[in-house]
């Protein structure tokens, strides 16, 4: 049983959006090109395509005469599908009508959508081995296209990261080498492209870019964009000797279109995964889900684990939005052979092993620098525990990161074990400020007369409280001079009687003002 939603997920929002999606639309079974007229050719279970459509009563009675026939959605192309006509009448029907991006080509539509329908078909197997079932399909695909330009080839994604390659990379040079073996492009090769305006001229649309050789001994690069409804998917790099002839540029750039397809449900199936293992690590998060199912579906290793909660402050909602997704993809990408992060409440949330892995993702946070409107992240790991104890980490993490929101902890991660000291006193504040033991004795006559004077006199009874017997380091705490702190505390001894010759009291008073300032 394949659904409409997951035919939809599946090849994504480049080519397909959902306009009306019931609940209980049939599942999907076969895709069919609509004729108009002939209704007989639709059956129960089909995606009809709106191949010839172009007037909306057409479209509408198009939509009326699928639900009647069982279809599982009807397919149209804008304007059409997002005319109040055609979705009043697949409201009205109860059948799920989904928009087309109006550069796709039919054609290509039709192989994409049974291509998806059969994978859907097998992806409780594919799932569980954990494999993308198109992997193989592309390195397939690198060969037949080198054969077509000649010459060996490499398929990137737009981060320039290497997701197949073709035979015969023997011929190639050092670059091509390295950029296979650490499968991306090294740092120093990718600089050099970049100076060439290269990556400039792929986002700009052009159907093959030809880059001479360069002194360091870096062959020639014949390089075709891959795009898709508008939007840049990868590239194409085939090392060649020299200049291309025409012919042949051309017979490489139309092999593009078949690597779209083949990107694209690559994409669908990663995101597929992505989604099922956030929805997994949210239930861990939450507590709902065991340590067996836990440590096979999103492969965590057998050793303790830490909870990060990430939070993004500062900038706008957009920025904070934009620097939340660039994180969770960078986490996703380092941690793991499945993504373990995941968004919840707000907040962003990484489950990584203790240890190295912890530390570079530390590390990383701590040298995030601010966006461009000023977003930056701040962090709180829990302690470490086993996989079925995550529940409990979150918490501390969510404890911690408290305490960095009210700025009761210095700098922007912190774990929970290094906090000991801030959590024992803004547990025993909270306690104290649920008991209002602020309200007893003296206290209140100085916070009174700090609240119509701005005296100070309540900092400094801390201050010189949290430093007994060092009135210079009580002093510096308040950025004032000692004999300045000497002449408060007479003034604040004048106003409200206090034996803090006593240790009792000391303690007392102590515990008032710490319930004070960390509740």
């Amino acid at each position: 049983m394949v659904s409409v939603r997951s035919v939809v997920d599946r090849v994504g929002p480049t080519l397909l959006h959902a306009l009306q999606l019931p609940d209980d639309c049939p599942a999907a079974g076969d895709v069919v090109i609509a004729e108009p007229g002939v209704p007989a050719g639709i059956a129960a279970g089909d995606l009809v395509l709106g191949v010839a459509t172009v007037d909306p009563a057409d479209a509408a009675e198009l939509v009326r005469v699928s639900a009647t026939q069982g279809a599982a959605a009807v397919l149209l192309k804008p304007p059409l599908a997002a005319k109040p006509t055609v979705r009043r009448a697949a409201k009205t029907a109860g059948i799920a009508l989904i928009q087309v991006h109006s550069a796709t080509s039919w054609a290509q539509l039709v192989w994409l959508l049974r291509t998806v329908l059969d994978a859907l078909g097998d992806e409780s197997e594919s799932l569980e081995d954990g494999g993308d079932p198109g992997s193989g399909d592309l390195f397939r695909l690198a060969d037949a296209v080198a054969s077509v330009v000649d010459a060996p080839v490499t398929i990137e994604d737009t981060n320039s990261r290497v997701l197949a390659y073709s035979a015969r990379q023997d011929l190639t040079d050092p670059a091509r080498v390295a950029t296979i073996m650490g499968r991306r492009i090294p740092d120093d090769v990718l600089a050099r492209f970049r100076s060439r305006g290269v990556f400039r001229e792929l986002s700009r649309g052009r159907q093959t870019i030809f880059v001479p050789a360069q002194r360091d001994g870096t062959l020639p690069r014949l390089i075709v964009p891959i795009r898709m409804g508008g939007e840049l998917l990868g590239s194409m790099w085939a090392v060649v000797a020299g200049p291309v002839s025409e012919e042949r540029a051309a017979a490489f750039a139309d092999a593009a279109p078949v690597v779209a397809l083949h990107l694209l449900r690559r994409r669908a199936h990663t995101d597929a995964q992505r989604r099922a293992s956030a929805e997994l690590l949210r239930a861990v998060l939450e507590g709902h889900a065991g340590q067996r199912r836990v440590v096979a579906e999103l492969d965590l290793s057998d050793e303790p684990h830490r909870v990060v909660a990430i939070e993004v402050t500062g900038g706008d909602g957009r920025d904070a939005e934009g620097l939340r997704l660039a994180l969770l993809e960078r986490i996703s990408q380092g941690i793991g052979r499945r993504p373990v992060a995941t968004e919840l409440g707000g907040l962003l949330y990484a489950v990584v092993p203790d240890g190295n892995a912890w530390a570079d993702l530390r590390d990383a946070l701590a040298l995030q620098p601010a966006s461009r409107r000023g977003g930056v992240p701040r962090a709180a790991a829990g302690a470490p525990v086993a996989v079925s104890a995550l529940a409990t980490s979150r918490t501390q993490a969510d404890e911690a990161l408290g305490l960095l929101r009210a700025g009761l902890v210095e700098g922007r991660v912190v774990a929970y074990e290094d906090a000991w000291t801030s959590l024992v006193l803004h547990r025993a504040a909270t306690g104290s400020a649920t008991a209002r033991v602020a309200d007893l004795g003296p206290l209140g006559l100085l916070r009174a007369h700090d609240e119509t004077t701005k005296a100070g006199y309540v900092d400094t009874l801390y201050e010189w409280l949290r430093h007994p017997g060092d009135p210079r380091a009580a002093a510096a705490e308040l950025r004032i001079h000692p004999n300045t702190l000497r002449y408060r505390m007479k003034r604040l001894l004048d106003l409200v009687p206090l034996d803090l010759d006593d240790p009792d009291v000391r303690l007392a008073l102590l515990m008032q003002l710490v319930a004070l300032r960390w509740s």
